[in-house]
């Protein structure tokens, strides 16, 4: 299960349909549709609720990944997202990060919202989660999802391939990164704001501080080869040396490290990664120098129209005059 974006973009039928064994049907024809291994469709089928809540992670992905890339030369299109999952390129690196951080994301909050027949809200010992659906809040779900999600992936035994080692690390990055979003949230109900009663459950972080966290990772992602490690008898992934480090030992990456093995290509001209930068809109004072690859850029000048000079009119609308200003538009050259 990856984030190619093919699965986002077919048209699933709706849960909307009637219960028991008609919605059965639609369940399992969801399954059918997506993009999965035989092992996990047979997952699906026994998850009613999995398969919407795949679909789901999908989209959460993809408008992340495209939203932390909207000013790059790679801007996270869906053209050439196959032939980019075959290498082991940073950008590969993001995609499976941000694939795995949305599923484990739209998990949890699909067990808290009640969208999942196997799960519900969070029960972590501690908190007084299960009080907690008196006063209207559930906790999400992570413990769950994790387990799951582990399942469901099953990061089978992988030996020396080092592509295989590098993907289940940048997956597992994805991971941590929603673990570490989980907080504490706490309420308290009692008379005149008094904290009598307080409830306690636990919440995940807006998928898009997720996706910012990840960016930064990709940033400052590490490129990795295979070396042996004699002590436990198989091969481990190893980065470049750091300080303090002898170079005959050189340091595994950091959990939190993404990690590639291969150059990323310029992104520059069209090719069978992605569609190039030409035409883009770009910044003149930010990055056109960078998104254009030298080849300059054009500037069209163009009339926009919005609302101005809003007044709130008794009792309840409020009227706007429209007003036009000129708007200058930047776009990379062939």
């Amino acid at each position: 299960f990856r984030l190619t974006g093919k699965e986002a973009l077919t048209q699933l039928p709706s849960l909307g349909a009637p219960a028991g064994a008609a919605q059965g049907r639609v369940h399992v024809k969801q399954c059918e549709l997506l993009q999965l291994s035989r092992k996990q469709k047979r997952l699906c089928r026994r998850e009613p609720g999995l398969a919407e809540t795949l679909r789901d992670s999908i989209r959460l992905g993809i408008v992340e990944c495209q939203l932390q890339f909207r000013s790059e030369r790679w801007n996270c299109s869906l053209e050439g997202r196959t032939s980019l999952l075959k290498r082991g390129f940073k950008e590969t690196a993001f995609l499976y990060a941000v694939s795995s951080a949305a599923l484990t994301h739209s998990l949890a909050r699909a067990c808290s919202a009640g969208r999942m027949e196997r799960c519900t809200c969070d029960d972590s010992p501690g908190l007084e989660n299960r009080k907690a659906w008196q006063w209207g809040v559930c906790g999400d779900n992570l413990k769950y999802s994790t387990k799951f999600l582990k399942k469901f992936l099953g990061q089978k035994r992988i030996g020396k391939d080092l592509r295989a080692r590098v993907d289940i690390h940048n997956t597992n990055v994805g991971i941590k990164a929603v673990k570490n979003g989980l907080r504490t949230t706490c309420k308290c109900h009692g008379v005149s704001g008094s904290c009598a009663v307080r409830t306690c459950w636990k919440q995940l972080s807006p998928f898009h501080e997720i996706g910012r966290l990840l960016k930064l990772r990709y940033d400052d992602a590490v490129k990795v080869f295979s070396t042996s490690n004699d002590a436990v008898g198989h091969s481990e992934l190893a980065g470049p040396p750091r300080h303090g480090h002898a170079p005959r030992h050189p340091p595994a990456p950091r959990a939190t490290d993404l990690v590639y093995v291969e150059d990323s290509p310029s992104f520059c001209r069209p090719s069978k990664y992605s569609l190039g930068t030409a035409g883009r809109t770009c910044s003149r004072e930010g990055n056109c120098d960078s998104m254009c690859c030298g080849r300059g850029y054009n500037t069209q000048s163009r009339l926009v129209t919005f609302s101005c000079h809003c007044q709130v009119q008794w009792c309840c609308y409020v009227e706007c005059q429209q007003c036009m200003q000129e708007e200058v538009v930047y776009s990379c050259k062939q």
